[in-house]
């Protein structure tokens, strides 16, 4: 464990500090304003820190800081470190693919357009990212009806130059012919300046002239060139068409959509130019150290411009929550760009539109992040096998429970039980649970109550006989392999007692995963399980916590609605769904149907006098009572009205 530096040793000056393990490995770098302030936080009690931050604290050897003039410098410096060492407790942003752009080389002679991935280099001008590579190319091929550069490579190039004869790009007027002198070079630097004009948004001025020049050659009788000139105006437009227009044309933005759980982040960037959507890239950060969604913003601003970024830095960027430390990521972005740079969270608004269109589409992808991880055979096989290792299982796992409670301040009280079958979501073995003994919000007991009815149904199943089961199972025939709580310790002691007290503590294993931490519970043991950060096997148990708490919550919802749409024509014997929308429609509405006399009641063909009557009791008293010192009589319709009654409504 690191130990703390002699007392007045650390400077008050603003720096980045870096820790190291026992071989001189870098494993984590920060930065701060007050170097002597924020290292203070490190040394102390460590169950006053963070999980995460206790483990590199433990895990650290030695600090070392490097001082600079200013927060700004902090920041460069820190990016720069991490960039270097990849140090294991910081995030890392992983790509969720290698996005690829529309580069155009500009320090080439004649500069060619082509798709490009992985690393930037110097002198050429990138567009996008993509999600596709089709997309670039369907844009390009539109646009070199216009812009007609070259798309070859180098040795293409120089071989047609040698032969003294054109390619079949430049037969279909895709390409102005430079390698055969068909096209003066300030004749060909102007398409390229036009085309990279047009990438960046500048499409006015460009349509303003192909209309002007087609207009010019069909006054001029030149038909051929009008027409060519048509063409690609409208090979110009379609390609505008592509880039859906969501800001004022003079605005350049970034925007930053987050999904994320403790453990992940999945990030999604939208880029606009002038105005309209010219790319997006997407990536998956491991929150491997303990952030704040403001401390992450910083990270995600760090990875996105700390290499020149292919855009360049924008005037505005929106994000879903204010950076942690914003003065400084807006002072050092003004940098970057030379000339002011905004980080703001919007409100309301066209921005606010925006912002939610591109975190709904990080929340899109995080899910299908997770499902990838979840449908790989391979994953689930090696998270059932960390799963009996890590809690000790006589077996593997394959039937997977885990249950969780929802209500709204004790009222509509539900539990839920979902279940993985060989790793995967098993639906026709999930329920759900009413509870129907707790009164008030008491987790403890309701949870109790769901364990108890499910496990006292499993033990009643073995005693029926095999001809039974054989036929039709019980909904509760088949024992978990893992039965996990939704919780803490408190929630894991309730598994625990009833587990016992049904006699099946040898039968069923029972652990709990508790929210916060993300920390692994098992019986008897006060210290969570060391289940390692990023395995498949806490990846199974999030995923199926996750599920327990979307059903019991999708239940509650549904439960909540139903009580809050009661009628007051609910309850009253002989009135059904079908008998009740009729008698509301055909009277004008429930307060009609309230206020109504008995007569207008007994008119409705359709309504039994007793119903009627039992209607008109609810709201007025009833009409059969007698009288004071009167003595009650049968005032029930005989059997023969009865018979009347019917035959009028068959007539009807």
């Amino acid at each position: 464990m690191v130990k703390r530096p002699p007392a007045g040793s650390i400077p008050e000056t603003p720096g980045s500090y870096q820790f190291k393990d026992a071989e001189g490995r870098v494993i984590y770098v920060g930065k701060a304003g007050n170097l002597r302030q924020r290292l203070s936080n490190y040394f102390q009690d460590p169950r006053n820190l963070h999980a995460r931050t206790a483990q590199m604290v433990l895990t650290a050897e030695s600090v070392e800081w490097i001082e600079v003039r200013n927060e700004v410098e902090a920041l460069m410096l820190e990016y720069s470190l991490i960039k270097q060492h990849r140090p294991r407790f910081n995030i890392r942003l992983r790509d969720d693919k290698s996005y690829p752009f529309l580069a155009v080389t500009v320090d080439e002679e004649w500069p060619r357009a082509l798709v490009m991935r992985g690393r930037k280099r110097k002198g050429t001008r990138y567009f996008g990212p993509y999600g596709h590579a089709y997309a670039i190319r369907e844009t390009l091929d539109l646009l070199l009806r216009t812009f007609p550069i070259r798309t070859c490579s180098p040795n293409k190039f120089n071989e047609h130059h040698r032969l003294g004869r054109p390619c079949l790009l430049f037969h279909i007027e895709k390409c102005s012919g430079p390698c055969v002198g068909e096209i003066d070079d300030p004749s060909y630097q102007q398409l390229v300046k036009d085309l990279i004009d047009f990438l960046d948004g500048d499409t006015d001025e460009i349509v303003k002239r192909l209309d002007a020049d087609m207009r010019s050659a069909a006054k001029e009788l030149e038909f051929e060139r009008a027409a060519r000139l048509r063409d690609r105006l409208a090979s110009v437009q379609r390609a505008i068409e592509k880039q859906q227009m969501v800001a004022e044309r003079s605005e350049d933005i970034d925007i930053i959509g987050l999904a994320d759980d403790d453990l992940e982040a999945a990030v999604q960037v939208f880029y606009v130019r002038k105005g309209r959507v010219v790319g997006r890239k997407g990536f998956i950060v491991d929150k491997v150290e303990d952030l704040t969604p403001g401390a992450l913003i910083d990270r995600i601003i760090e990875e996105m411009y700390g290499d020149e970024p292919p855009l360049g830095v924008p005037k505005l960027l929106l994000v879903p929550v204010d950076a942690a430390d914003l003065n400084t990521y807006e002072e050092w972005l003004s940098h970057l760009r030379g000339s002011r740079v905004q980080i703001r969270v919007p409100q309301r608004g066209d921005k606010r539109e925006l912002l939610e269109t591109v975190t709904h589409n990080a929340k899109e992808e995080f899910v299908r992040h997770r499902l990838r991880r979840a449908a790989d055979h391979n994953s689930r096989s090696r998270a059932l096998t960390e799963l009996q290792d890590l809690l000790h299982l006589p077996e593997a796992p394959l039937r997977i429970e885990c249950y969780d409670m929802a209500h709204m301040q004790g009222t509509d009280y539900v539990g839920s039980m979902v279940v993985l079958t060989d790793g995967l979501p098993d639906k026709r073995e999930y329920r759900r649970f009413k509870i129907k003994t707790v009164e008030g919000n008491d987790d403890y007991a309701a949870m109790e109550e769901v364990l108890t009815r499910r496990l006292t149904a499993y033990i009643a199943s073995k005693d029926e006989p095999i001809g039974e089961r054989g036929t039709r199972p019980s909904k509760f025939s088949y024992p978990p392999q893992l039965l996990l709580v939704d919780g803490g310790k408190g929630q894991l002691s309730v598994a625990e007692k009833v587990v016992r007290e049904l006699g099946l503590e040898d039968e069923i294993p029972i652990a709990s995963l508790a929210k916060r931490f993300e920390e692994v519970y098992l019986p008897g043991d006060p210290s969570p399980v060391n289940v390692p950060r990023g395995s498949e096997g806490l990846f199974m148990l999030q995923r199926i916590r996750d599920e327990a708490h979307r059903f019991a919550n999708t239940f509650h919802r549904e439960l909540r609605g139903k009580r809050m749409t009661v009628s007051s024509l609910d309850g009253i014997a002989g009135l059904g769904e079908t008998r009740k929308a009729k008698l509301v429609k055909v009277m004008g509405g429930v307060n009609a149907v309230k206020n109504a006399s008995l007569d207008e009641l007994k008119s409705q063909t359709f309504l039994p006098d007793a119903v009627a009557e039992a209607i008109y009791a609810k709201f007025h008293g009833d009409p059969t009572a007698a009288p004071p010192g009167d003595v009650p009589v049968d005032v029930r319709p005989s059997p023969a009205a009865m018979v009347q009654k019917t035959d009028a409504t068959s007539t009807n």
